[in-house]
């Protein structure tokens, strides 16, 4: 168990964040009155000169070391290349083609919940909810010129699809946090995860179909496309699908889509420069906004907060439903505190194990809460990686995106349910359960 009591006064920065972030946006009624990397910089510098105790210095190690930290340079890296592949892809005549043929396919009161459908197999794929979410949103956002549709209805559908694929992936970094941490078999959390996530995946669909018909679409009758100019979108989705690293998936299609569009006459060599040079400066502010949060997230963890939160959890369980929603009250807090649904169940894991094991909830259960819970938040929150990607991406706000969101929303309450009605029952002891049950009683003998 972890004894650490922590300190609750290392949760300000967070605090102050989001009292600047959305406290003003919300009193100024202007989502943009405070702009989100001005409120992380003053939280930035509260989480710095908090905990005077400490010099000053290695204070500034600790936050550049959650700021450089491998998975959010990894983030940034991605943001910058996909804004590139979003500019030459776009110049070259890519998004209107694979528009005008998706249009042509699909029935318009179907689009939106058709999205919402692509963004959950693409995501389920891939593994990558950030990467689906910056493979669809340019389609999206090209759907919405063309039908009239609100933008941020389209972009919340792929959101959706993008957090529902994610938890169901078997190559996921959340998936695999969950069962190493909860030493379960993905096979078995797939399973588990399936039986609570579906019901919310299938209102989700409804919602959106229902929603679609009850708004004015625009149609221009024949859609022209050239099949050649959605190559690149396949090129990336098909190879993506073969598991090659990300990052040389989209070096590949910005090579392809400038290829495709010098050879069409959309543009020359240099052009492609200049278009590349578009859109990285268009992803600077999310990567700045990538790597505050990693800092505040490592400093908060440093001097305190996440123990805090821990322990003041973890000791007011008394039950096994009263450990399931530790479980996920647990995973829930440090997700919003780190903005990252990976390194939140990483962090609970070890703890999530030992409730588990004191009050008896099936490890299968566990890992699905652990992921559940954190892709909840996580598609929620205006200042996590899928929100502000999919909002650079649209030129909106991240909360005029939340209106829509429905898939997340319904995933908290499904997760809520999950443990109000012991959803999923299990027939048989996870693999390893009765070796661990064994050993408990020699321990105790």
């Amino acid at each position: 168990m972890n004894e650490k009591k922590g300190n609750v006064t290392a949760l300000l920065p967070l605090v102050v964040f989001m009292v600047l972030f959305l406290g003003v946006s919300i009193v100024m009624k202007d989502f943009y009155k405070m702009p989100v990397v001005v409120a992380l910089i003053i939280a930035s510098t509260i989480a710095i000169l908090q905990n005077k105790k400490i010099p000053i210095d290695l204070k500034v190690e600790r936050f550049c070391k959650g700021a450089g930290d491998s998975s959010i340079i990894l983030m940034c890296l991605i943001f910058i290349l996909a804004g590139a592949f979003a500019e030459v892809s776009k110049a070259m005549g890519a998004v209107d083609s694979t528009v005008n043929l998706g249009l042509a396919i699909f029935p318009h009161s179907f689009i939106v919940a058709g999205i919402f459908v692509i963004g959950s197999f693409l995501s389920m794929s891939l593994g990558t909810s950030v990467g689906t979410i910056v493979t669809l949103a340019p389609i999206a956002v090209g759907i919405a010129e063309k039908t009239g549709l609100p933008v941020e209805f389209l972009i919340a559908a792929v959101v959706s699809g993008a957090m529902f694929g994610d938890g169901l992936s078997m190559i996921s970094n959340s998936t695999v946090a969950a069962t190493k941490t909860q030493d379960c078999e993905m096979v078995d959390k797939f399973k588990a995860n399936l039986k609570i996530v579906s019901p919310a995946a299938i209102i989700t669909l409804l919602i959106y179909a229902i929603l679609t018909l009850g708004m004015e679409i625009n149609s221009t009758g024949a859609y022209d496309y050239q099949f050649i100019k959605i190559l690149p979108y396949i090129a990336v989705l098909a190879v993506a699908l073969t598991g090659l690293n990300v990052v040389l998936v989209l070096v590949g299609g910005i090579v392809l889509a400038a290829i495709i569009g010098i050879i069409y006459g959309s543009f020359d060599i240099f052009t492609v420069f200049q278009l590349c040079l578009k859109g990285i400066a268009g992803m600077e502010d999310i990567s700045i906004i990538s790597i505050l949060i990693g800092g505040i997230g490592e400093l908060i963890k440093f001097n305190g907060g996440i123990d805090f939160l821990l322990n003041a959890i973890q000791k007011r369980i008394r039950s096994k439903k009263g450990a399931e929603f530790g479980i996920g009250i647990l995973v829930s807090l440090v997700d919003l505190c780190t903005a990252n649904n990976t390194v939140s169940i990483i962090i609970v894991g070890s703890l999530a194990k030992d409730l588990s094991e004191n009050y008896g909830v099936d490890r299968r259960k566990t890992a699905s809460l652990l992921d559940t819970f954190a892709c909840f938040i996580q598609g929620c929150i205006p200042y996590g990686a899928q929100l502000l990607v999919a909002s650079s991406l649209a030129a909106i706000s991240p909360f005029l995106i939340m209106k829509y969101l429905c898939y997340p929303y319904l995933l908290g309450a499904a997760s809520v349910i999950a443990i109000i009605f012991s959803i999923p029952t299990f027939k048989t002891p996870a693999k390893g359960a009765l070796k661990l049950e064994d050993d408990r009683s020699y321990t105790n003998a």
